[in-house]
């Protein structure tokens, strides 16, 4: 299995949206704030984007962790949403892997807070059950990039496979000539210098 290139299937593929809540976003400093917000809201748009089954859930959501972040409930209404009593690994929950079970995918897109406890612990307990699992880096957070590098060091060593949400949109996307004005959109409207390239070509395109 060693150097086989799995590519991310549109059609065969489900992301889990672990533990973006409001407390525990505090703890994230590997990211600008601002940053982090941004990466995970463009995880949440690319989601929407190419129609991809998608997952929220909490864990303990009455305590010091808080509610999820607005935008995500907001953007995913009729999503399953699982608010978990306790469970630290997301994966102990059988709600939440009832969910995802019920999706039919066997390639999991990954992300949330903190990255070495709420992303890893059920990142590895899906790759023993022999989903296919793929880690959004930059949608997920931590205390340090010492805890980030280690986390990310076990999740790879088990198989999962570590990508940005831009190379996840992109490998979902396959071809530009699939649509160039939508997914342009979508990267112009998290990514600032995009929109300098998008109206270089809308410019190009439009005779100016």
């Amino acid at each position: 299995m060693s150097g086989e290139y799995t590519r991310l299937d549109k059609d065969n593929a489900a992301v889990l949206l672990i533990d973006h809540q409001a407390g525990l976003l505090s703890l994230v400093r590997d990211f600008d704030p601002d940053t982090f917000k941004n990466n995970v809201l463009a995880l949440a748009d690319l989601a929407k984007y190419f129609n991809l089954p998608t997952i929220l859930t909490t864990s303990f959501e009455n305590g010091p962790n808080g509610p999820l972040v607005p935008e995500l409930k907001e953007a995913f209404p009729e999503a399953p949403y699982i608010a978990r009593p306790g469970q630290i690994n997301a994966w102990d929950n059988e709600e939440f892997v009832a969910a995802i079970k019920a999706t039919g995918k066997k390639q999991l897109i990954v992300a949330g807070v903190v990255t070495e406890v709420c992303v890893a612990f059920p990142a590895l307990s899906a790759l023993a059950e022999d989903f296919e699992v793929f880690v959004v880096t930059d949608a997920s957070g931590t205390f340090n990039a010492v805890t980030r590098d280690a986390a990310w060091d076990r999740m790879s060593a088990a198989g999962a496979q570590l990508m940005s949400w831009f190379a996840v949109a992109c490998e979902l996307h396959r071809d530009w000539r699939n649509d160039v004005e939508g997914l342009g959109a979508l990267f112009s409207n998290h990514i600032p210098d995009y929109r300098n390239l998008i109206a270089s070509y809308t410019a190009l395109n439009s005779g100016q």
